[in-house]
């Protein structure tokens, strides 16, 4: 099965079997594919499923799933007087540019176990550092008796809806600015599941640099994560959901040094806001979620403070967050999964290339993010986003960008305006 974009009424009974963690007939095994809220489905006896996609194979001991995804970037950019002289002062350039975001191969199956026991890998070129390295490996262990699943691995540390999400899923090009701060990948161990009856859900993890040390990503000795959230109300007929959650994490920065930084929300641009490196012994990081869908609207906001302490030097405490809202132009629905309490992949119900339009999604955000505390003044940036998302195919995904954003860096304000053409192809 492809999980990118499925059609509303296989999502919904996907749903439904996770969610209530029942079998169809005996026949299918829905189980986690990873931790990202993808699934991967076993069939074991009704000869009717027995005809896979032509990305998936059953063997003797593992089903087989492979996947590729691509992200291509266009984008140039309009820079007032001040904006320039900012650039200047920081020693970067912001030019138009054609470039690879990242180009991945995932590979995933689902072990013949009595227990359900998945397993992941993924390869992935990163277009900015010009770098291969391994995105989710590990093994995910299903764990009803304590009502979810054990991820142990390589993996995202859960903090955060949109940090969870698949990065080929969320409504917006990038994640905000405030969430930078929280490192892409981690190695170590994740406990993550829900209780349906009272729609409570949870993932909490643990993770060290054991291995990773040295990885661009890998900025922590070690770190805690927990995610906790509430559904006060979820409809499923009605696509209707009210989703709440916590966000808490406590980590030891490496050697006892960190530095942060962000780029404005556009790939192609260079960190615009950066603290520099400066000490800190641990840091605590709060955030919130909330999101409310009616099925073709979608509101949400996640909020963080980030706070870093040293025994040496001076304290900091930064601060960011974001509010959006998207509206389906096409009488369409985000799904939200229940596997790992998030949004997922948007179904398109008639593909450009069988005479339909795809699916088209209008996006609205405002998102900020304040490096500048004491003496570490690293700048503040906040940034209006419209866009507009055309989900050609269940694959296939155009996104057409427009950003203007206002920087306080160097004691001055200085403004940029981003044009920016996304081209994105999931086969996941």
């Amino acid at each position: 099965m492809r999980n990118v974009a499925p059609s509303p009424g296989l999502l919904v009974a996907v749903i439904l079997l996770v969610s209530d963690r029942s079998f169809c007939q005996d026949t299918t095994k829905i189980v986690p594919d990873g931790t990202d809220g993808s699934t991967l489905i076993l069939h074991t006896a009704d000869p009717l499923t027995k005809k896979l996609p032509p990305n998936e194979f059953d063997g003797s001991y593992s089903t087989f799933k492979i996947g590729l995804g691509y992200i291509g970037d266009a984008a140039t950019y309009s820079q007032d007087a001040v904006f320039k002289h900012q650039m200047d002062s920081a020693g970067l350039a912001l030019g138009s540019s054609i470039e690879t975001r990242d180009f991945r191969v995932l590979m995933s199956g689902v072990l013949k176990t009595k227990r359900a026991l998945s397993w992941k890998t993924g390869l992935m070129y990163d277009g900015d550092k010009k770098l291969w390295y391994l995105r989710e490996t590990g093994l995910t262990i299903g764990v009803p008796e304590l009502f979810g699943n054990i991820f142990i691995g390589r993996t995202k540390e859960g903090y955060s809806m949109v940090k969870v999400m698949n990065g080929h899923s969320p409504w917006t090009a990038e994640r905000q600015m405030a969430l930078d701060v929280i490192p892409i990948l981690a190695d170590g161990i994740k406990y993550f599941g829900s209780l349906p009856k009272s729609r409570v859900f949870w993932n909490l993890g643990y993770y060290n640099d054991v291995f990773s040390k040295g990885q661009s990503f890998s900025t922590y000795a070690w770190q805690y994560d927990a995610r906790v959230g509430w559904l006060p109300f979820y409809d499923k007929e009605k696509h209707r959901v009210l989703h709440i959650a916590l966000n808490f994490r406590y980590g030891k920065p490496l050697d006892g040094k960190i530095a942060l930084k962000s780029r404005p929300e556009s790939n192609p641009a260079p960190q615009i806001i950066n603290t520099g490196t400066f000490e800190a012994d641990h840091s605590t990081h709060i955030g919130g979620e909330l999101y409310y869908s009616t099925g073709r609207l979608l509101l949400g906001s996640e909020v963080m403070v980030h706070k870093f302490n040293s025994s040496a030097a001076e304290d900091h405490s930064f601060f960011g967050g974001d509010v959006f809202a998207t509206y389906f132009i096409t009488k369409n629905i985000r799904p939200y999964n229940t596997t790992a309490s998030i949004f997922g992949f948007v179904p398109v119900r008639k593909s450009v290339f069988k005479g339909g339009w795809g699916e088209w999604e209008a996006v609205l955000r405002f998102s900020t993010l304040d490096l500048n505390d004491g003496s570490v003044q690293g700048g503040k940036f906040w940034r209006i986003t419209p866009m507009v998302n055309w989900y050609m195919t269940r694959a296939l995904r155009m996104e057409f960008i427009y950003g203007y954003g206002v920087l306080d860096r160097y004691n001055m304000k200085g403004a940029v305006q981003i044009f920016q053409v996304r081209l994105q192809l999931s086969v996941l």
